[in-house]
């Protein structure tokens, strides 16, 4: 239905203005505010499901409901789809992707679960450097701005919690609970 299409096509626009917004703002002052991060991935996630390959399954588990963090949305929001899209690639557009949404000890956590080919122990402490990736195009910058956005911008934690080659890699984020 072309209605469809064009509401999706305006939904790239936005996000297309939403990304040349975050990199406006990575270099400058960092504005948190107390966000919803359920409702924040379940948005990013949605937007994203329309658009990857129909053979990657989409489980988002919420163990804890209305986890509030303060976060920079846009910027935010760019992390959960770059570790998504690495996700996608590493399983070659097939497999299952897992997001879970929890409360730990002292940080509000979510876990993105491939069933990709997984990082060899070797690479695991270098995956967060400028320059690391497996694409034969592209500059490897993905991960080490996610981190820099998570650790330095939200004062989180950001790391892989698990891998297995052959088998899929698990990236845990880790947001402190807004102050109320």
């Amino acid at each position: 239905a072309p209605k469809e299409y064009l509401d999706e096509m305006s939904k790239d626009v936005h996000r297309l203005e939403t990304v040349s917004d975050r990199f406006s703002k990575i270099g400058s002052e960092n504005k948190l505010a107390p966000e919803n991060l359920n409702e924040i991935v379940r948005r990013a996630m949605d937007y994203l499901g329309k658009r990857i390959s129909k053979k990657v399954t989409l489980e988002i588990v919420e163990r804890d409901k209305g986890l509030l963090s303060d976060l920079n949305v846009p910027l935010f929001e760019w992390v959960i789809e770059n570790i998504t899209k690495n996700a996608v690639d590493a399983m070659e557009a097939k497999g299952a992707l897992k997001i879970d949404i929890y409360k730990g000890k002292d940080y509000n956590c979510i876990e993105i679960s491939d069933t990709g080919k997984g990082v060899p122990l070797s690479k695991l402490k270098t995956v967060f450097e400028p320059g690391y990736t497996t694409k034969k195009r592209g500059w490897g910058l993905g991960l080490s701005l996610a981190k820099r956005i998570i650790e330095d911008h939200h004062k989180g934690q950001i790391s892989i919690k698990s891998s297995e080659v052959g088998k899929g890699t698990t990236f845990l984020i880790q947001l402190k609970a807004a102050s109320s």
